[in-house]
């Protein structure tokens, strides 16, 4: 169980985002959250600042092992994580949380997928967040640099969500074929050229940069999936960091935009989700309709990533991620995402144990 699980954890991971900066210092004895006699800290660092600046090394000093299980209690060191905008919540509670059983010092950043899987190719990160499977050139890129052992964990499944301005009263479902036409290059440029009866007035498009996972994600059931020749339109507004989005569609009443439910779930009033009629009728994102696939094409798994070498050498990576997964049961659902079948959990558990022994 989670020692003090934080209370209305996505009205302040709305804040934390609003910012742009996500700093956590829990249980630190001095200003600058350096590790000191009492608990380790949490940082969280947006895209684009430094992740890399804490030493490689462990300082672990202490036999984690008592009786097969974890004691946390005995855990050092530092871990950094960075990758994927859309698993940050995630990791961020589980760091806060790490924080508080143990002396080991979290820094959690988003860079976005791409970026996270660039910096643990490079050995600059222990664990890349990421909301899609690595791809092919990254495996590549990381054995280039002798990283051969990577173990991919799914933490929870979201549902990407299209949104759309709260004024907008007309498109309240789209068949994934109009997603397709509102953000495929060649696409509509004006509401009236996606259904009979929308207004003639022009779109404004809200999306994740090309570094995210969602974008690739989205490219991959919404864009390819339709058309496999159709590309993604590039004269929209673009970011790594969803904040951006959620404001330029909260501001604009001809938006569109997609993201990560949790950052849906966050905004409250300000955004208003668009179900999506994937060829069965119109289904809005849920909790319930990602679970149970219904929500097709746009539910996801997301994932951390790690090497083997870390998780047998590093006791405080292989700690992290073992309380991660002990932990996932209550700390998805409280960011806003969905927690896994047992049985997949279990398939995830299973990865690390060879390590526990």
């Amino acid at each position: 169980m989670v020692r003090n699980p934080t209370k209305h954890r996505l009205p302040l991971l709305f804040m934390l985002m609003v910012s742009a900066v996500a700093l956590f210092a829990v249980g630190c004895d001095d200003d600058d959250g350096g590790n000191g006699s009492g608990n380790g800290g949490t940082t969280s660092t947006p895209a684009g600042s430094d992740s890399t600046s804490m030493p490689a090394g462990s300082d672990s000093t202490s036999t984690p092992m008592a009786g097969g299980e974890i004691d946390y209690g005995s855990l050092s060191g530092s871990v950094r994580v960075d990758g994927s905008s859309t698993v940050f919540p995630i990791s961020e509670a589980v760091a806060e949380e790490f924080s508080l059983v143990s002396d080991v010092r979290a820094n959690v950043a988003f860079s976005g997928t791409g970026g996270g899987f660039e910096k643990f190719c490079r050995g600059e990160i222990e664990i890349s967040d990421a909301s899609r499977p690595i791809q092919d050139d990254e495996v590549a890129a990381c054995a280039a640099n002798g990283i051969e052992d990577i173990v991919e964990i799914q933490v929870a499944i979201d549902a990407l969500t299209v949104m759309v301005n709260p004024g907008n009263d007309f498109a309240e479902c789209l068949t994934i074929d109009e997603v397709n036409n509102i953000f495929r290059g060649d696409g509509a440029t004006n509401w009236s050229q996606v259904r009979d009866g929308f207004p003639d007035q022009p779109i404004s498009w809200y999306y994740p940069g090309t570094d995210s996972g969602t974008f690739d994600y989205f490219v991959e059931a919404a864009i390819e999936g339709v058309d496999e020749e159709a590309t993604h339109r590039g004269d929209g507004t673009s970011s790594e960091d969803d904040n951006i989005l959620l404001q330029g569609i909260a501001n604009d009443p001809n938006a569109i935009g997609y993201f990560g439910f949790a950052y849906f779930l966050a905004a409250g009033d300000e955004l208003k989700a668009v179900a999506v009629d994937g060829g069965d009728g119109c289904v809005e994102p849920s909790f319930d309709a990602a679970l149970d696939g219904s929500y097709q094409p746009l539910a996801r798994p997301i994932f951390i990533y790690t090497t083997e070498t870390l998780l047998a050498e590093r006791p405080e990576v292989l700690g992290f991620i073992n309380f991660y997964l002990e932990n996932l049961g209550e700390l998805v659902p409280e960011v806003g995402y969905v927690t896994m079948p047992e049985d997949l959990h279990q398939e995830q558990v299973a990865k690390i144990e060879p390590f526990l022994q």
